[in-house]
């Protein structure tokens, strides 16, 4: 899901209001997506966005993951270090 499809995404394949399949990979690069959402659907979309920065971002800013959480670990696409547990 590319947010900022609409000002040219931030992958060079997003494709404006379209969905674009390159190797495997699906890039969604959906067009003002807030108005396509109900009001209450985005607030409980911005509530979870905040509950799950607070198990990344430690009090002060800085990374923190903790493969432990199975949360964090589900939610984890890459990482630099050694494969989590």
């Amino acid at each position: 899901m590319d947010l900022a499809a609409e000002t040219g995404g931030n992958c060079a394949l997003t494709a404006a209001g379209q969905e674009v399949v390159v190797h495997g990979v699906t890039i969604i690069g959906a067009v003002n997506l807030p108005a396509s959402l109900p009001v209450h659907a985005s607030q409980m979309y911005a509530r979870n966005i905040q509950e799950l920065l607070k198990l990344l971002v430690a009090k002060d800013g800085t990374l923190k993951l903790d493969f432990t959480d199975e949360i964090i670990k589900g939610a984890c696409v890459t990482h630099p270090g050694p494969t989590p547990p």
